[in-house]
């Protein structure tokens, strides 16, 4: 046995005293870290998690309020790309209907202007038309005066003219009287 006891004290796998009051110690060790020093540990490592848990929640949430936000975003953006269209065409419209009325006021504008004008030149037309007459009468008397005093002059002259004004006067009778039979 002696020999068994030499064996036994020269192998490490073979527990003794001194292993067996090691792992008592160790286990106590383990018995006070589980018992005093884990859940002081474990707390805050649980804070942390739950602090990490509640991120990821606040992460997912702003990620599907940002989703929302884009598509509102994109839908705004369409819609003022609507009303922009729609803004431009009015305006367009508005333009051409403004452009219809100024052309219509300016052809309006055009035409009393002529009338006017022509208002104005048939006016002027008459008063020429009334001075010439006047003229032309008054240079007609007078050039009848100079004639009637030259052909006066000479008494065979005067039958003359006489007999061709009463001729032509004859003649102008029976031009008429053929023209209307």
């Amino acid at each position: 046995m002696a020999h068994h006891t030499e064996l036994a004290a020269g192998n490490f796998l073979v527990p003794n005293a001194t292993f067996i009051a090691e792992f008592i110690a160790f286990l106590l060790i383990l018995l006070i870290i589980a018992r005093y020093i884990l859940p002081r540990v474990e707390g805050p490592l649980r804070e942390r998690q739950e602090i990490i848990r509640k991120q990821m929640e606040d992460s997912d949430e702003a990620k599907r309020k940002l989703a929302e936000a884009e598509e509102k975003y994109k839908a705004a953006l369409v819609e003022a790309r609507e009303e922009a269209a729609q803004i431009r065409e009015h305006a367009r419209a508005e333009a051409q209907r403004t452009i219809e009325e100024l052309r219509a006021q300016a052809l309006e504008e055009q035409a009393r202007i002529i009338a006017r004008g022509e208002e104005q030149l048939a006016t002027q037309r008459n008063a020429i038309v009334r001075e010439l007459r006047t003229e032309i009468g008054t240079l007609a008397v007078e050039l009848s005066e100079k004639i009637i005093d030259q052909r006066l002059s000479d008494d065979a002259q005067v039958r003359a003219t006489v007999d061709s004004f009463i001729a032509g006067l004859e003649a102008q009778d029976i031009a008429q009287a053929g023209s209307q039979s």
